[in-house]
């Protein structure tokens, strides 16, 4: 039984497609992106002694400017699996980041049959906004780090030495990235829904103290760290880029009634 049909401007119903063409279709979406994942794994670790010096980087800059904090930047291994399991954890992490352009182009052509013509041409802007916004939220997140990390060992007390497990430490920085960047995504899910007509700007801009109250909530939840200085740093910008997406989802608004009246 014919289940889908594709919705792109005016269709005959030849192209109508089945449930098992449809999962077909979603599989090979899925093994390009795992296949992007891969190959982006394989590159970070043939990269891994810089990619580990730049991730330990604001640690080392942090105990050179406060030597009170009685660390040296260095990173120890407690076990003998601890090396080959942070070397993994940045492949893979690594990996994911390197391959979020492809990801979000497979989502996209997956998605993409279920709009009208016109909502198609917004392609390139929304994967080059999602991978900016992405980068964005790591750099956020990369550049607050020693901050972060400065506030927590602030409250170890002042006769505490700092020595960090490198698979803790590795896990806290890509867990980081990865949340930071992953939060930046929100506005364009907000743009997308509201380009397919889930939801509206107006609902948007009625419901934005729920909204703010929702982020506040999120990035204290998804921060791995806990501080309240990362947990602003996400959250503010979030903030920020709700008002913006209600601001494109007015001018889709008025695009579409000015485009029905021509």
């Amino acid at each position: 039984m014919k289940l889908f049909r594709k919705t792109i401007g005016v269709r005959s119903s030849t192209d109508e497609i089945t449930m098992t063409q449809h999962l077909a279709e979603l599989r090979f979406r899925i093994i390009r992106s795992l296949l992007a994942v891969i190959i982006g794994a394989l590159l970070i670790l043939s990269f891994y002694d810089p990619v580990l010096r730049f991730l330990t980087q604001p640690y080392r800059d942090l105990c050179l400017a406060r030597p009170d904090f009685n660390c040296d930047g260095t990173l120890f291994g407690l076990g003998p699996l601890d090396g080959i399991s942070a070397r993994m954890r940045i492949a893979s992490y690594g990996g994911l980041a390197a391959a979020l352009p492809v990801i979000l182009w497979q989502i996209w052509r997956f998605t993409a049959p279920a709009l009208h013509q016109r909502e198609k041409r917004y392609a390139t802007g929304f994967i080059i906004s999602s991978v900016s916004l992405f980068a964005l939220g790591g750099y956020i997140a990369y550049w607050t780090l020693d901050k972060a990390l400065e506030f927590l060992i602030s409250w170890s007390g002042a006769d505490v030495s700092q020595s960090y497990q490198i698979t803790k430490y590795v896990s806290l920085v890509t867990l980081m990235v990865l949340a930071f960047g992953v939060g930046f995504l929100f506005p364009v899910l907000l743009v997308f829904m509201q380009l397919v007509n889930v939801i509206t700007p107006n609902l948007l801009l009625k419901q934005w103290r729920w909204a703010v109250m929702a982020i506040f909530l999120t990035a204290a939840l998804i921060t791995p760290s806990g501080d309240p200085i990362s947990m602003l740093a996400l959250a503010i910008p979030m903030t920020i880029l709700y008002a913006i997406s209600v601001g494109i989802g007015f001018f889709i608004q008025w695009r579409r009634k000015k485009a029905g009246n021509e």
